[in-house]
């Protein structure tokens, strides 16, 4: 039995460090790295999932060409569940660029690839079966899996008694809501960041954020804030604000997919959603401080002892 299954995006990422600024047409310029990992919602939060120490799988699509290759062997290696995984003959497996600044921050040039062809044909129902949570990472860059066939497939894993999450990506259509919509009413958690909540609500204040997304279906709404931690408001009014962890980032690849998997895995030990959202914000700040999109993630032990060592005012590291 699996804990959770990750539905959505897979992505290999190819990504440079330090980009001080991008070469003129024709020109070159150096950076100290170029390196590749696996990427996307759904292979990042399964990654960081399996580093806690969940039994995690993943759903999604690949290419057959070398970078699906990679994915596939490196996912396995990292204790994932890969069955759910179809490769599409002719089709090149999904890929960004990523260039990271010097502060961290990073840009994006994407080929969506595979995963434009992802349609909820492609979903094994046995696999959803045999696990207990199920999280569709990558909302807004599955064209034809986003909005109704979306909803399709969340009806259908609430009709067999899943507990469903969601976290979005940005839509560079800016359709937003008009994707969002169909699938609100099948989501018990809703997980986005906070420039996506804006554009997907429209609004600026994240509480009136929140509100306006449980009006639409989720019981629970966590809002991640970045450097400001993360907003958490429940369908029966709870409010929880949970504060992040100051350190050092090095590379903010996944931070969103960190706080998502830690979630997450608070969701499947049955704790508080105090706990889950400080335990999130830890995983978080622990992907921030390495390289990669996983390259800081540790296990459950590891991560607590991060958290008693900060609160007792020991040095994050």
């Amino acid at each position: 039995m699996l804990d959770v299954v990750c539905v959505g995006v897979l992505v290999a990422d190819a990504i440079a460090r330090s980009v001080e600024k991008l070469p003129e047409k024709g020109k070159l310029e150096l950076v100290n790295n170029i390196s590749l990992y696996t990427g996307g919602c759904a292979a990042n939060s399964g990654v960081d999932m399996a580093k806690i120490g969940l039994k995690a799988g993943v759903i999604g699509n690949l290419g057959d060409d070398g970078f699906g290759g990679f994915m596939r062997s490196a996912l396995a290696q990292s204790g994932i569940h890969v069955e759910g995984i179809r490769v599409k003959s002719g089709v090149s497996t999904s890929a960004s660029l990523v260039m990271v600044t010097p502060d961290g921050e990073r840009s994006f040039i994407h080929c969506t690839g595979a995963n434009g062809y992802f349609t909820e044909d492609d979903i094994d129902y046995e696999i959803i079966k045999d696990s207990c949570f199920v999280f569709v990472a990558g909302t807004m860059l599955m064209p034809r899996f986003d909005g109704t066939e979306c909803a399709l497939f969340l009806k259908k894993c609430k009709e067999m008694g899943k507990t469903t999450i969601l976290d979005t990506a940005w839509d560079s259509t800016g359709r937003w809501m008009e994707i969002l919509q169909p699938a609100m009413p099948y989501i018990d958690y809703f997980l986005p960041s906070l420039d996506e909540a804006r554009q997907l609500s429209g609004m600026k204040v994240p509480d009136e954020i929140a509100d306006y997304f449980i009006s639409l279906g989720p019981k629970v709404v966590a809002i991640k804030m970045g450097e400001n931690g993360s907003l958490i408001k429940t369908k029966d009014g709870k409010r929880i604000t949970v504060p992040a962890f100051t350190v050092q980032a090095v590379d903010a690849t996944g931070a969103g997919d960190s706080f998502c998997a830690g979630f997450i895995t608070g969701l499947v030990r049955g704790w508080t959603l105090e706990k889950c959202g400080l335990f999130a914000n830890a995983v978080g700040a622990h992907c921030v401080m390495a390289a990669g999109a996983s390259g800081g993630i540790r296990s459950e032990e590891e991560i607590w002892a991060f958290i008693k060592n900060y609160n007792n005012g020991g040095k994050a590291k």
